[in-house]
């Protein structure tokens, strides 16, 4: 048993909880254990940098086990969960939504029952403190129709895909074992994530990496959907932020204050692309002439955009990347490590969109 205070983080080896691991590692003193079933897009390598750290433990659990989170809870104690876990994917579930209700709805409700029973059997301080995080996303609130709308906490949810559904749903039960029974909840809603260690199956790493393979460069529809990105460090930053010193009950919204269409994005892509890696063809000028626009996927929202003023507000955080200084960042990162990217393209994933023949 150790004095050591204690993290819980589940899906630790997917993109953005292997952010957040390395950063607590780095910036505080917890200890973090991270459970990972390391399906598809969980990724050790992703950890390397603290693998060896003391304050670092690994452990292989589905969260839908609920006997392995039991044992969790009993072998390390821990003093807060930040709940990551999550099949994330629109297209995936699209195609094959089953994964998306087990995981995101049935794991979540596995996961706040083990934590309600472990903090009950909690006393003093240790109980007092007890925070329950759950790491949402802006998808639950579905489509913005308004070019001058943005989402706040007051929201009602729509959700369009089964992804953003399954996800409403766990937010739902997360604020259901707030009211019922008193659990120590936190949850937060963020827009898209994108930065280094990401999956290629994202649109950001999927353009990097096959423009470097002189790939065509798919973008769905007309390429016009905004989105507001959000670098990963600075998400993190704020789920730090908001487990410390957010209100129990409360959502935060979290965005990166960068709403971009999807075309633009690729488009500065290739430009930075360009300046770096000049493109080798006789046939080509530039990446962008990979552009191909593709068949768009059902249900696709046109807009997504964040009020973060509650979060900034009341907790004095605010993203320190803007899109331009983030996504050079990301560029670079995934020209540096050929490593990482060979190895995790090297499964079944094989750059290629889902749902696009």
């Amino acid at each position: 048993m150790t004095s050591e205070k204690t993290i819980l983080v589940t899906g630790g080896a997917g993109f953005i909880g292997s952010a957040l691991i390395r950063y607590i590692i780095a910036n505080t003193s917890y200890r973090v254990v991270n459970i990972d079933k390391l399906s598809y897009s969980g990724n050790l390598q992703s950890l390397e940098s603290v693998e060896k750290s003391k304050s670092y433990i690994f452990e292989q659990i589905d969260i839908c086990d609920s006997n392995q989170l039991l044992s969790v809870f009993k072998n390390h104690t821990p003093d807060i969960v930040i709940h990551l876990a999550a099949e994330s994917h629109v297209d995936r579930s699209i195609d094959g939504p089953d994964s998306f209700i087990q995981t995101n709805i049935v794991g979540t409700f596995s996961l706040i029952e083990e934590a309600k029973s472990y903090w009950q059997s909690l006393q003093g301080e240790k109980k007092e403190t007890f925070r329950f995080l759950h790491v949402s996303t802006d998808e639950v609130y579905g489509d913005l129709k308004s070019s001058s709308d943005l989402f706040s906490e007051e929201t009602p949810y729509n959700p369009s895909s089964p992804y953003s559904a399954s996800k409403a749903s766990s937010d739902h039960l997360v604020r259901a074992w707030y009211r019922t029974y008193g659990l120590p909840i936190l949850i937060t809603n963020c827009s898209n994530n994108y930065g280094p260690f990401q999956f290629p199956e994202k649109l950001i790493p999927h353009m990097i990496l096959n423009a470097l393979k002189q790939n065509e460069l798919p973008v769905y529809g007309d390429g016009k959907q905004i989105r507001d990105w959000l670098y990963v460090d600075d998400h993190v930053s704020a789920l730090l932020k908001v487990v410390f010193k957010g209100k129990i009950g409360e959502t935060y919204n979290i965005g990166g204050n960068n709403q971009t269409q999807n075309i633009e994005v690729v488009q500065q892509i290739c430009k930075i692309l360009d300046e770096l890696v000049p493109i080798n063809n006789k046939e080509l000028n530039s990446y962008s002439e990979l552009i191909t626009y593709v068949k768009d996927r059902p249900g696709h929202d046109l807009k997504y955009a964040i009020d973060s003023k509650k979060i900034q507000e009341n907790l004095g955080w605010k993203p320190h990347e803007n899109f331009d200084s983030g996504i050079r960042k990301t560029i670079e990162w995934y020209l540096d490590n050929n490593r990482w990217c060979e190895n995790i393209q090297n499964g079944s994933y094989k750059l290629e969109r889902l749902g696009v023949n």
